[in-house]
Parts: structure tokens; C-alpha cells; sequence
């Protein structure tokens, strides 16, 4: 079977194809013919060894996968051949085929695309957890997401919306802040490009504190870091709660005096970590997805797709910031 292959450290150029040998699925696990693999931030950090997982080489770059069980492993109940599924696995599924573990896939209901359905479990898996379980949103809400166009920014809108909130959609171009208001956004902002100085800095606070209102936003979704964080906070609400999501801008340094003055809470949001320590949380919280992408108020929004021998033009573009909605590499293209 083909599959790229990381084999040293270092960027998409770096990035391999080659034929291997067919993975034999051990106790416990299924054997999945690989339909679609969405390429995510995380993908082109872990190439180049910057970040908190580093398996070992060589391996194949991709941690969210849809297909279908090819074959069944010893031991495994409630799943069989021919079954559609999608599955989060951290790394391996640029490639025809995986050998991954039961406990980590879940059903794609009868109706649902299975291409679509490798772009939602990372991003709206994240973002369904980050508004809920770390956001505590309620109908009502404002929202301010930076980085509003990308798969996590667009996740964050529609969920947003689904929940009964305002959202305000933070972007870097008149192009990404289309997408966001097609995306059910109320208000756009577009900033300019980082680095800021202090009055740029202040001059995009004042930006997002009058799309926001004067009560401010309720949450901030941070998926940008870097330069962008500080002005963001300064436009939280009393009591607000301020998501940190990413920074491919850089880790951001906040005056935590703000977070005194606002009474407000910078909240972490590992999603990974969670699905890992709390599954049936997490099971819960993918089974609503669906059930909200049923109803018609989410859908992954997938701008191009790859064949696997583009894999890697796919993570450069994600990693140049270039992407609009989820880039997503299909295995029969």
C-alpha cells in the first residue's frame, strides 16, 4: 500500500511517498481502508518535531481519518466489516490503510459524506469542547473567534451559532471574512498582519471591542496567538473567558493585570488530552455533532482536496496560512 512517510525532521518538502507493507490489525483493533485524511495545524508541527507528541520515525503524518473496516482483530465487539467509520489517531493515516484501536473510532451515521466526515472530528471535536466544557456558553453570548476562516475558525462559528450566540469573526483578509459571514458570522474583522506595535496593538483592540459591543465578548476563541491575543483580550467582558486554541502567530505574553480587571479566566483547551482522560464525554459530545450536522446547523466546509502524492502540498499550504475551511487528502483521487 502507499503512504508518506516522515523519515527526518524538517517541513513538507521533506515528506515522502512510498509503498509498504499492509498493517496487520493486532488484538483489539480494526483494520481500516482509509477513504479521506484532513490535514491539521498539529500535522505540520509534528514534522518538524515541535510538538508535544514526537512518535517515532518513520511514521505517517495525519491524526484524523475516514474510511472503512477492512478487516477485524481478535477480542473486538460492536464493530464489523464494511462499517463506516472516522477516528482521531494522532498520526498514520496518510496512507491507503491503519491498523488503529476500536476504542478510538466512531460510527458515521447512514447519510453522512464519508469525505466530509474526516474533517469533523479535530475541529468541531475541539471546538464542541472549547465552547462547552471549557467555554461554558449559553444563548445570548458574544463570541469573538480569531483566525475565523480556517477549519477550527469555521467550526467555532457554526457551533457558535448552533448555541444561540453573536459571533464576531476576527480574519486577515476581505476574502476570509466572506467565508465567515457565509459561515453565519455577525460581524467581521479584518486586521492587518503582525508584528504590531503598541499602536497598532491598541488600534486593533479598539477594533475588536466595537464589534463586540460595549459589553464585550463574552469568549474569545484564540486559534492565532502571537500579537493578536492582548488586543483580543482587552475586548473580553466581565467575567469572560478567553480560549486558547493555537498560536501558529506565536505563544502570546498577556498582562495578566487584565485578567484582574475584568475578572476574567484564560482557559486552556486540549482536546486530545480530554477525549483521552474523559471518553465518554467526548463520545457524547461527537454523537450531539452529528446530530447538529442532521439538523442541518454544522457542516465540515472542505475547500480542496489532495491526492495522497499532494499530501504534502496540502500541510504547506495549512502551514503558510493559506487555507480556507479544511484541506483534505483522498485516498482514491
Amino acid at each position: 500500500m502507499k503512504a508518506v512517510l516522515t523519515k527526518e525532521v524538517g517541513g513538507p518538502e521533506t515528506l515522502v511517498v512510498e509503498n509498504i507493507e499492509t498493517p496487520v490489525p493486532g488484538k483489539g483493533q480494526v483494520l481500516v481502508d482509509i477513504a479521506a485524511c484532513a490535514i491539521n495545524f498539529p500535522d505540520t508541527l509534528m514534522i518538524r518535531d515541535l510538538y508535544q507528541f514526537k512518535p517515532e520515525r518513520p511514521y505517517s503524518p495525519g491524526g484524523e481519518i475516514s474510511g472503512t473496516i477492512a478487516a477485524v482483530g481478535e477480542g473486538v465487539d460492536g464493530w464489523k466489516v464494511g462499517d463506516r467509520v472516522l477516528s482521531g489517531i494522532g498520526s498514520g493515516g496518510l496512507r491507503e490503510q491503519a491498523a488503529i484501536d476500536a476504542q478510538r473510532l466512531f460510527k458515521v451515521p447512514d447519510g453522512v459524506d464519508l469525505i466530509e466526515s474526516s474533517a469533523l472530528l479535530m475541529t468541531y471535536g475541539t471546538m464542541i469542547h472549547a465552547l462547552k466544557d471549557r467555554g461554558d456558553i449559553k444563548a445570548g453570548d458574544t463570541v469573538l473567534v480569531l483566525g475565523a476562516a480556517g477549519g477550527v475558525g469555521l467550526a467555532s462559528i457554526e457551533l457558535a451559532k448552533a448555541y444561540g450566540a453573536k459571533v464576531v469573526a476576527a480574519v486577515s483578509s476581505e476574502e476570509k471574512a466572506k467565508v465567515a459571514r457565509e459561515a453565519g458570522a455577525d460581524e467581521t474583522v479584518v486586521y492587518p498582519r503582525a508584528p504590531f506595535d503598541k499602536d497598532q496593538s491598541k488600534a486593533l483592540a479598539g477594533a475588536f471591542k466595537d464589534a463586540v459591543g460595549p459589553n464585550g465578548a463574552d469568549i474569545v476563541v484564540d486559534i492565532v496567538g502571537g500579537d493578536y491575543s492582548e488586543p483580543a483580550l482587552r475586548s473580553i467582558a466581565w467575567e469572560g473567558r478567553f480560549l486558547v486554541i493555537g498560536f501558529p502567530a506565536g505563544i502570546a505574553k498577556m498582562p495578566l493585570n487584565l485578567t484582574l480587571l475584568k475578572s476574567c479566566d484564560i482557559r486552556g483547551v486540549f482536546w486530545g488530552a480530554f477525549a483521552a482522560r474523559e471518553p465518554q464525554r467526548n463520545a457524547a459530545n461527537i454523537a450531539e455533532l452529528f446530530e447538529l450536522w442532521q439538523d442541518g446547523k454544522i457542516r465540515p466546509q472542505i475547500s480542496e482536496t489532495f491526492s495522497l502524492d499532494e499530501a504534502h502540498t496540502a500541510i504547506e499550504k495549512l502551514e503558510n496560512r493559506k487555507a480556507i475551511g479544511k484541506l483534505v487528502v483522498v485516498m482514491d483521487k
